[in-house]
């Protein structure tokens, strides 16, 4: 598949989220909330790859998704409760890069010791 397509479907998936979102809250967090670029990324590899390696890549993607996934999750409650105390955006976006970096090595040194190497 041409990469000027995966980039074009890619790029109007996140381009039609923010639109619906910005007509509802609701549905808008709903669709974002789908691990659609992930299961696009899934797709693109089952297309792209054969036996083996199409296996081995998609299984790895999966399992290291999901363990990068939960140090994000907490981040989505401090944002909104930094925007209504009155903080700037670009600061609610630090702190969740910031706080993100943070969990994810505090994860990775948990998992370590139980033999889940995330780097």
């Amino acid at each position: 598949m041409p990469i000027f397509l995966k980039y074009l479907i890619t790029a109007g998936l996140v381009v039609l989220v923010s639109e619906i979102a910005k007509r509802s809250d609701k549905v808008g967090a709903l669709i974002a909330s789908l691990p659609l670029v992930t299961t696009l990324a899934m797709i693109w590899m089952f297309v792209e790859l054969k036996g083996d390696a199409q296996v081995d890549k998609i299984g790895n993607h999966a399992w290291y998704t999901f363990w990068y996934v939960l140090p994000t999750l907490p981040m989505f409650l401090v944002i909104p409760w930094m925007l209504k105390k009155g903080i700037h955006f670009g600061w609610a976006m630090g702190a969740y890069c910031v706080g993100t970096i943070i969990l994810f090595v505090l994860l990775h040194l948990v998992l370590k010791k139980f033999g889940v190497p995330l780097m």
